[in-house]
């Protein structure tokens, strides 16, 4: 058993968590503009392989274009993306860790706030991303990088 942050509603909570199966997975490296709609498909098409709807696969697919896009504008010299089918209690969903050895986020609260851009976009990326996906974490540290996870389950109680 563990501990994970979760979505409800607006908020996120702590959740106990009984232990989390990771079944294949893919790792992307994103350093292109190309590699974002790259990303996307592969994570689509692993959310539909596990038997995702549509809908959801396409929230998966989002999160990731979005985090892909934030790697490709934000760090120095790209990023990975990994994309794993993952099983916990009977219920299967898609973890997506991004990681970057860029210059990391000064206030990652700030960068969390709807319309909050460093780059001088609409700022909906990483609110986006904690709204398409149950779990979402993110640890960034100055001068070393960024790392989101994020999960979403076909069920979600």
């Amino acid at each position: 058993m563990g501990i994970a942050l979760a979505r409800e509603g607006s908020l996120l909570v702590e959740v106990e968590r009984g232990s989390i199966e990771r079944g294949s997975c893919a790792t992307l490296a994103v350093s292109r503009e190309w590699h974002i709609s790259q990303a996307r498909q592969e994570a689509i098409e692993m959310a539909r392989s596990i038997g995702m709807s549509p809908t959801l696969s396409l929230h998966v697919g989002t999160a990731v274009s979005e985090l892909a896009t934030n790697l490709v504008w934000h760090s120095t010299s790209g990023g990975a993306i990994t994309l794993c089918a993952v099983k916990e209690d009977g219920n299967e969903g898609i973890e997506v860790v991004a990681e970057d050895d860029g210059p990391g986020i000064p206030n990652v609260e700030r960068a969390l706030q709807e319309g909050f851009s460093s780059k001088g976009s609409l700022g909906g990326g990483l609110p986006g991303v904690r709204r398409f996906m149950e779990e979402f974490d993110i640890t960034s540290v100055l001068n070393q990088g960024t790392r989101v996870l994020a999960r979403k389950w076909k069920r979600w109680p």
